[in-house]
């Protein structure tokens, strides 16, 4: 049985980001690229909008999403401000930090007391 669980745990993992270009790691969202993945507080979860619009999102680069991608699971594809898609984890839109240097940093995390690594 023992054997049997992760294996259960694996599959459900990767179903779960089968659609969206995420992928767990550390305990917390990343992008297919390895960069950590960001919450923002000012975003309303399930309102299907971005708070992170212009400077901001040069910024915090919106986790971009194909027209063609669908929600599926924890992962919804919403219309930004601009008409670009950006897909969001539990109804919260996800972004990049452009400060962050390699995989693995979080340097955004608790900026300005709004900003949060992706759990």
């Amino acid at each position: 049985m023992k054997r049997f669980i992760p294996l259960v745990l694996a599959l459900a993992t990767s179903a779960a980001f089968a659609d969206a270009p995420v992928k767990m790691q550390g305990g917390m969202l990343v992008g297919s690229n390895g960069m950590t993945l960001y919450v923002f507080d000012k975003d309303e979860a399930g309102s299907g909008k971005s708070m992170c619009n212009g400077k901001c999102a040069e910024n915090w680069p919106p986790l971009a999403a194909a027209e063609s991608d669908k929600t599926s699971g924890d992962f919804a594809v919403i219309a930004r401000e601009d008409g670009k898609k950006q897909w969001a984890f539990k109804g919260k839109p996800l972004y990049f930090w452009s400060k962050d240097q390699k995989p693995g940093d979080t340097t955004g995390e608790g900026f300005n007391n709004v900003w949060h690594v992706a759990k």
